[in-house]
């Protein structure tokens, strides 16, 4: 496994990445249903091109099986195929932008609680918390800082 800045967002890259996306959003975000999972799913090749650094890690056959975008040292989305979960890889993904990203700032929707926990786990503290998304649907975000 290795950890790769992609600078070159290929549509075969982006394709594959929302692969990952999207069997990571059915595993973890229960309380989406099919039809708001595919109309998100729309936009996530438009934002994984525009963010400013996307991070992935490939496996042993050189496909990614995980992925962060970060936005001003904020971590903007973290994503692992659900058959890679639970092996260090978000840990990795996560360490590796707090050390070369500084990434200090998250969201997390409030009903994803073992994203919660992971990034609770990791030092990143709640300081704010809203019941509507960026969007207006009533998915509670919490807003978490990294407490160093």
């Amino acid at each position: 496994m290795k950890i790769i800045a992609v600078k070159n967002r290929t549509e075969i890259l982006i394709n594959q990445l929302l692969e990952v996306w999207e069997d990571s959003v059915k595993a973890t975000h229960l309380f989406l249903s099919k039809e708001e999972i595919e109309n998100i799913k729309k936009y996530v090749p438009q934002a994984l091109k525009e963010i400013s650094d996307l991070i992935i890690i490939e496996n042993k056959n050189n496909i990614p099986i995980a992925f962060m975008g970060i936005e001003d040292k904020k971590l903007e989305m973290l994503f692992i195929k659900n058959s890679e979960r639970g092996k260090g890889l978000g840990k990795k993904l996560l360490n590796y932008g707090i050390n070369n990203y500084d990434i200090n700032e998250l969201t997390v929707n409030e009903q994803n609680p073992n994203a919660k926990g992971f990034y609770e786990h990791m030092n990143f503290k709640t300081y704010k918390k809203t019941e509507l998304d960026e969007q207006g649907n009533p998915y509670p975000i919490l807003y978490m800082r990294l407490e160093r």
